[in-house]
């Protein structure tokens, strides 16, 4: 848009009349935004809404293509305005020919229009006569009423996060002890982490007595449940979670993501609120990834440097996060979030861990009947809840990370008794699940203990934890749930050991029947 544009923009927003169509039981004008009469647009979208004499708004886009329209189709200049054409109006052409009695009709006509301009308390331009689109548009049926939308009322006062709200940490491990089994050193450590965190949070430093942040780092081998239990923690909590992998963070400069990216998830997951982002949890998963490359020939962008931009990140900084982007540029508006009042959580498998710790338990050597054997710890399952900072320094993480993650919590492997009780005790167990898939055909299923304890075995061989429990009934529960839709006729499936075995079939019971064992489905 052009400086004499501009300028005219300006002097036009002078002339304000409040002339509007409104309804009558409006109580309020300020509760409603104004319409363009041209493109139908709010105010919240279209920008600010300019309200011309005679009552008629109009945005700036419009304005706009107005002036583009005149310049394009050579529309005459107004005198005195540095040749900037006249917006909805028609200009006077001096007449060239004529007598003198059609120069003075024409003198009368423009002496009523200025005392119409006076009478309306409008200041007219000298050579503009205003068009009434209204007229020209029908009346009123053409203008655009105004838009029945509230708009949003600014809060002047910002949200203090309620201590009160947060449950007491007796009270939050009982509350995740209906969703995770077993666990019980994870489940009280996190509740009274989260606990110390958030009353920090409310706590006033007045006195110069300021607590630190207590962030949390989880060890444990793939499935034990470290993304369950912070998943089910926020959704208890009801505050902003993120969960973001640490295997995507590079170096600032190269492909991949920079570490505002965990922020700016955070700030997705709590609506672009940066008050309720700056309370929120952020859980870091595959942080073993990050570690100390060793003996590698290329440059470690994805290592040791992504631990030291972390640092202040985890400590407490102001972060220009994008939004809706991962990565920063010149078209994608910036927010500024305080990292000092979110509860960071670490979380990783760390393979190979064992090596070390069971290295460092058995350094002592002997000769002897007492001597210390190097292989005592080869069958020992739970070595990573003996594992110390110190050997994960070894691991590869530096010392000013560790430092941050003060809190050390190791899951225990899960055992075949824990994994029957993954199977149908939590609120959201998996066996739960299957029932539910089956009620809605309106069938029964039932699974015999036997049948459990077989399926805990199996998913013992996977070495994958909680998740190879899915995979086999899957697997099982294939051949079911294609054929038990068919007959409309069976009310109850019981799974058998003998059918997990490939020695037998189900129990299928007909509604108000009971048939003997089927070899198959």
């Amino acid at each position: 848009m052009s400086q004499d544009f501009r300028e005219i923009i300006d002097d036009t927003e002078d002339v304000i009349v409040e002339d509007a169509v409104i309804d009558e039981d409006d109580e309020n004008d300020d509760d409603y935004e104004q319409v363009c009469m041209m493109c139908h647009r709010p105010e919240s979208k279209a920008g600010k809404i300019l309200t011309l004499p005679g009552g008629l708004n109009i945005c700036s886009d419009c304005m706009q293509r107005m002036f583009s329209s005149m310049e394009q189709y050579g529309m005459p200049e107004i005198p005195g305005m540095g040749g900037a054409p006249s917006f909805m109006g028609k200009f006077e052409i001096p007449v060239q020919q004529g007598n003198n009695s059609e120069r003075q009709s024409a003198s009368e006509e423009k002496t009523d229009e200025e005392k119409k301009s006076k009478k309306n308390n409008q200041t007219p331009i000298q050579g503009v006569h205003f068009i009434n689109l209204a007229d020209l548009m029908g009346g009123d049926m053409g203008m655009p009423r105004r838009q029945k939308v509230k708009k949003k009322k600014e809060n002047t006062e910002p949200k203090k996060f309620d201590r009160g709200e947060i449950p007491a940490p007796h009270r939050l491990k009982a509350m995740l002890d209906e969703y995770v089994i077993g666990q019980e050193k994870a489940k009280k450590t996190l509740s009274v982490a989260v606990y110390n965190h958030y009353k920090r949070v409310c706590c006033d430093p007045s006195d110069g007595v300021e607590i630190e942040k207590s962030n949390v780092l989880l060890l444990g081998p793939t499935g034990s449940g470290k993304t369950y239990l912070v998943k089910t923690l926020a959704k208890l909590l009801d505050v902003p979670l993120a969960i973001a992998d640490a295997t995507s963070l590079t170096e600032a400069g190269y492909i991949g993501d920079d570490i505002e990216s965990v922020v700016g998830k955070l700030l997705a997951a709590a609506d672009n609120d940066v008050e309720k982002a700056e309370h929120g949890i952020v859980y870091i998963d595959e942080i073993d990834k990050i570690a100390k490359k060793k003996q590698v020939s290329t440059r470690d962008v994805s290592g040791e440097s992504v631990q030291q931009e972390l640092l202040k990140m985890l400590e407490g900084a102001e972060v220009e996060v994008p939004v809706g982007s991962n990565s920063k540029n010149g078209m994608v508006p910036m927010m500024t979030v305080d990292t000092t009042n979110i509860l960071f959580i670490c979380g990783g498998a760390f393979p190979d861990l064992e090596e070390i710790v069971k290295e460092r338990l058995t350094t002592k050597s002997s000769i002897g009947f007492q001597a210390d054997l190097k292989g005592r710890l080869d069958h020992e399952k739970n070595l990573l809840l003996q594992a110390n900072m110190d050997d994960l320094r070894k691991f590869g993480m530096i010392p000013e990370f560790l430092g941050r993650l003060p809190v050390l919590v190791a899951l225990e492997e899960l055992t075949r008794d824990m994994l029957v009780q993954i199977l149908k005790e939590p609120k959201n167990a998996i066996l739960k699940q299957y029932k539910k898939l089956m009620a809605m055909d309106e069938v029964m299923l039932e699974f015999e203990d036997e049948a459990l304890g077989l399926i805990a075995e199996k998913a013992l061989e996977k070495h994958t934890g909680a998740r190879a429990l899915r995979a086999i009934l899957e697997e099982y529960m294939l051949d079911i749930m294609y054929q038990v839709p068919k007959d409309s006729n069976i009310g109850k499936v019981t799974i058998t050991r003998e059918y997990l075995e490939n020695t037998g079939g189900p129990r299928i019971e007909l509604r108000g029947q009971i048939v003997p064992e089927l070899p198959g489905v």
